[in-house]
This record gives structure tokens, C-alpha cells and sequence, in this order.
């Protein structure tokens, strides 16, 4: 049982990533479950229907979000009908959309959840309550439970890593773009990953125009990011194998694809 999640994927650099080199990732890993962080897939800032079918169509089996969920107004306009794809649980309850999905593959389910940080982001309602919530829900139904936890704060996303182990099958961080080499299975059998970091521009700063950003450090003025569309791309992610009866984590591997860290199927 294995699960491949992909980490951040920012604009058209990212989607090209994903759409050339998914097929050899399956091939070399062969997951049972491939998962998507797709909050920056448009443009850099959230996601369209239509990328959202892409991914699905490419070989994802789920599509998780993070802050910038609402940042396309057509967003409201599909995600209610969209049934794999997963933005933060706990975002207020009258939110459109949903923070736990199951993806069916033969007889297994796995359900993967989606959770965003409250340290430097918006004021939500707390994720250790509603990880609980859905934790005790999702083990109703299966013991393969994947946790996309999209968050700033290094000591957040760890803290949320050690709460859950043993009861999740993987806790991976999102969000910061720059993937970490901490990787490890905590003493109760969960994965856990800092940040998987991102799949997009290789040579921007987390994937934007590094002369926009520079300008926006130096000055403190209103600057527009733009995606870095020139030059040489990246795509970051990691491969994690279950245990088939307990669900428990048994390896997790990062993978790193760039120009310095060529693919070898």
C-alpha cells in the first residue's frame, strides 16, 4: 500500500510538471493513491475546475487546498459537486465544500483529510478539534487516514504531527514551498514531513519572480507576484508505504525532481 502526494503545485510551470513526470512516478513507485496539493495551481493562487479535472484525468485520485481555496470566484461554483477535492476541515462550518474525502480503490479506502494552520494565517476555528473529529470519523471507516496540514509555523505543523501519531496514517506538511529533509516515522507509525515543498518554478522565490519579491523585501511597497515562467522547473513530493492490516507508516521517501536532481526512472 502505497500513497504519492505531490506537494504545491504553483501555476503552469507546476501543472506542466505534473502532467510530464506523474506517469514516471507511477511507474518507478507504483502508488495505490495519488494525492495533489493543488491550492496554487492556477496562476499561483487557487485552482480552476477545469485544472482540477486535469489533475484527476492525469492520475490523481484526490486534490487537497489550503489558504488560498477562494482565491478564484468559480471556485464556488464547482466545489460542492467536486467529490475529491478537499479544502480545510476547518474553515468555518458554513463553508462550501469539504474538509475529508474517501478515495476507493478495489476494497480499500482511504480517507484524506485536510487542515490549515492558524500561526501567521487567518484566525480559523482550531485544527486539533477538528482533526479529532474526522480522525474519530475516517477510523469508522478504514485505518489508512492521510493528513495534508497546511501550515507557516515549523513548530505548528510538528506539533500537529506528534498529536495524531499512531491514530493517522501520515501527517505532511504544506504551504511553505521549500521542502525540508525531515522526514521520518514517528514511534506510533506515522509518516511525517515538515513541508513536501512545492512542484513549479525552480528558479523564482517559492515560485514568483525574484525581482518582484526583492523589490516587495527592500521597499515594503505593494507589489503584484507573478509566476515565474522562464527557466528550469522542479517537483517535489513523497512516496509513503503502509502497512496493509494496520495502516500504520512503514517508510516514507522524498523526491525531489530538478535540474540539479535529475529523474531516474
Amino acid at each position: 500500500m502505497k500513497i504519492l502526494f505531490i506537494g504545491d503545485v504553483v501555476g503552469s510551470p507546476g501543472r506542466d510538471m505534473v502532467k510530464t513526470y506523474l506517469p514516471k512516478l507511477k511507474e518507478k513507485y507504483r502508488p495505490t493513491v495519488t494525492i495533489i496539493n493543488g491550492e496554487n495551481a492556477a496562476s499561483g493562487k487557487g485552482i480552476t475546475e477545469k485544472i482540477y479535472k486535469d489533475f484527476l484525468s492525469w492520475g490523481a485520485q484526490a486534490v487537497t487546498l489550503g489558504n488560498h481555496t477562494w482565491d478564484k470566484k468559480d471556485i464556488f461554483e464547482f466545489i460542492d459537486e467536486a467529490k475529491y477535492l478537499v479544502r480545510p476541515a476547518n474553515y468555518p462550518a458554513n463553508n462550501p465544500g469539504k474538509g475529508i474525502v474517501y478515495v476507493k480503490i478495489n476494497d480499500i479506502e482511504v480517507a484524506v483529510i485536510n487542515a490549515q494552520g492558524r500561526i501567521f494565517l487567518p484566525a480559523i476555528e482550531d485544527p486539533f478539534d477538528k482533526l479529532d473529529e474526522l480522525v474519530t470519523e475516517a477510523k469508522k471507516r478504514t485505518n489508512y487516514i492521510f493528513v495534508d496540514f497546511h501550515a507557516e509555523a515549523t513548530s505548528e505543523k510538528q506539533a500537529v504531527g506528534w498529536y495524531l501519531d499512531g491514530r493517522v496514517s501520515a501527517v505532511v506538511g504544506t504551504h511553505t514551498h521549500v521542502q525540508t529533509a525531515d522526514e521520518r516515522i514517528l514511534p506510533n507509525g506515522t509518516a511525517y514531513i515538515t513541508d513536501v515543498g512545492m512542484t513549479g518554478p525552480y528558479n523564482g522565490i517559492l515560485g514568483v519572480e525574484r525581482d518582484r519579491v526583492i523589490e516587495k523585501f527592500k521597499t515594503n511597497l505593494p507589489t503584484r507576484f507573478e509566476v515565474t515562467k522562464d527557466g528550469n522547473n522542479q517537483l517535489n513530493a513523497v512516496c509513503i508505504t503502509l502497512d496493509a492490516k494496520t495502516g500504520q507508516s512503514k517508510k516514507i521517501e522524498r523526491i525531489l525532481i530538478n535540474e540539479d536532481h535529475p529523474f531516474y526512472g
